[in-house]
């Protein structure tokens, strides 16, 4: 860019033999940098990259020409002179830099960079164990992105590579479905923008090629694979220069969180700190550090003395520490994972899902198509197609066409609005089932606050006869209740309303205080979400 730039100004000057001249070496340049041949194709990919360089080059001339002529404070005669120093300045500067650059290049061994080696061993290494893995490298640099996509290329022919560098989120996703498809590049390459608004739990390895100032924007890059759906263990490779400012005082912060793993016991098997403590302490250090400042200073203090008295100010209240874990992590001691077993399925959850949109659409006079076992297509009064959907994320990822159906998406959450806003006595229905007399079935969601801050939402179910005793038997079997056939119902609108009052809303108290929800100094909130009226099927 430096000899392109000192050719312009040679042509400005109508020095056509020296505009020349210098445009030869760029081309020369550009043959070596990007190892190109002296062939027919060579030269003509060179000269799109030289096109290229060219533009970038007076665009940016032209922004900085716009930015000093839109100066609201500077004179025309002002301009004209800024212009006429700055011109003076890059036609006497711009040569000698040109060629100390070139001269300080040439000190380099002509060898491969050192961290793109490890990062091509790794990858040749991961691929001959498998060669269908998916790679996600994080740079920070474009000039590193290009660095980096071009020796895989060259050393990986046919593996492919992706590269995202940034633009709007249509640009992330596209990037992201191209990396997604099975026989699409195995390689995606992130600049920051890649930290967030993709989901990449299809890949399971990650390679930081090199590591932003804030540890915290580390966990949001390793965030974009180790998430929900991930099905492999992730593996992250963080390349550091240890005899570095920078990658001193990584492993520095590293020894320091492990010390405080250790304090509150957070340190697993291999002496590693535990994911969840890792990511809390070092989001309290972003509130408390300003990296860029303590990277900076620390330029100054080669010996890392007041960077290490910072960290440890910032670290060292292991109390504070060992209390706000405890805040956060409390109830993880008594977690069991056979609690949670039941919804480990969730294709029932999916099925009660598009039971519900079924329903709901039809009070519009619309209807939900099943077009195969995971996809509907949603149909207006007349016939006409309104949306397509799948239960299947990675089809809606991959297809335009489809829309994934989930409780978040618009039109599902338009619908539990709706209902969610209706008033008690159009929320009833009465069914058929296997008692003797009615029994009124009622649904609550109860909303606890505890004295130490703890939020619980749960479901309650209430059953009551109509003489006013409970039916926990029909409780436990609430479901299977609201998707009995319809029958008519027997009880009168005063009487349901008697029963409410007298019966169904004391049970509930008591069934609160029962659990201690009711009690001491915490409260709780209670809204009627849905009731049945199960009458007798005959067989009672």
């Amino acid at each position: 860019m430096l000899t392109l730039h000192e050719a312009l100004l040679r042509d400005k000057d109508l020095d056509i033999e020296g505009r020349e001249r210098l445009t030869s070496q760029a081309r020369d340049l550009i043959h070596e940098e990007f190892g190109l041949p002296r062939d027919n194709i060579g030269r003509s990919e060179v000269e799109r990259v030289l096109a290229d360089l060219r533009h970038q080059l007076i665009r940016k001339l032209d922004e900085d020409a716009l930015e000093m002529a839109s100066d609201p404070h500077g004179s025309e005669y002002a301009a004209m002179r800024a212009e006429e120093a700055a011109g003076a300045v890059v036609a006497l500067h711009l040569p000698e830099e040109r060629l100390r650059i070139g001269a300080l290049l040439k000190v380099f061994p002509q060898q491969r960079e050192t961290k793109t080696q490890k990062l091509l061993d790794g990858l040749g290494t991961l691929w001959r164990q498998n060669p269908n893995e998916k790679i996600v490298v994080f740079a920070t640099y474009l000039g590193t992105v290009d660095l980096i996509a071009r020796e895989i290329d060259q050393t990986f022919p046919g593996q492919g590579v992706e590269v995202l560098r940034g633009g709007d989120h249509g640009a992330k996703v596209a990037a992201e479905r191209r990396f997604r498809q099975k026989d699409g590049p195995r390689v995606l390459i992130c600049t920051a923008a890649g930290r967030e608004g993709i989901n990449l739990q299809f890949a399971r390895i990650l390679f930081n090629f090199d590591l932003p100032w804030n540890p915290m924007d580390v966990e949001q890059r390793i965030g974009r694979i180790h998430r929900y759906g991930q099905n492999h263990t992730a593996q992250v490779y963080n390349f550091v220069l240890s005899d570095t400012i920078e990658g001193r005082i990584f492993l520095m912060l590293d020894e320091k969180l492990v010390e405080i793993a250790r304090t509150v016991g957070k340190v697993d098997d291999r002496g590693k700190v535990a994911e969840d403590l890792r990511a809390q302490i070092l989001g309290q250090l972003s509130e408390r550090l300003n990296y860029a400042r303590l990277y900076q200073e620390a330029l100054s203090d080669p010996e890392l003395k007041r960077t290490r008295v910072e960290l440890e100010a910032a670290l060292s209240n292991s109390r504070e520490a060992r209390q706000v874990v405890f805040d956060l992590f409390q109830d993880l001691e008594g977690f069991s994972l056979d609690d949670y077993k039941p919804f480990s399925d969730v294709s029932s959850s999916l099925d009660r899902l598009v039971r519900f949109l079924c329903a709901a659409v039809m009070q519009r006079q619309q209807k939900l198509l099943k077009v195969d076992e995971q996809t509907y297509d949603l149909m207006t009064a007349d016939g006409a197609r309104r949306a397509r959907f799948t239960l299947n994320r990675d089809s809606a990822t991959n297809q335009d066409d489809l829309e994934l159906l989930g409780l978040d998406h618009p039109l599902v959450q338009e619908e539990l609005g709706r209902w969610r806003s209706a008033p008690p006595e159009d929320i009833g229905i009465a069914v058929a089932g296997d008692v003797e007399e009615p029994v009124l079935l009622s649904l609550w969601m109860v909303e606890t606050s505890a004295g130490n801050g703890e939020r619980r939402v749960v479901v309650q179910p209430i059953a009551i006869e109509h003489d006013g005793t409970r039916v926990p038997a029909v409780e436990r079997r609430c479901e299977r209740y609201l998707q009995a056939p319809a029958s008519a119902p027997r009880l009168a609108p005063e009487q349901r309303l008697a029963l409410f009052a007298q019966a169904v809303e004391p049970a509930l108290q008591r069934e609160l205080e029962h659990k201690g929800a009711a009690n001491g100094g915490g409260s709780y909130s209670a809204e009627l979400i849905a009731y049945a009226e199960i009458n007798s099927d005959g067989r009672g």
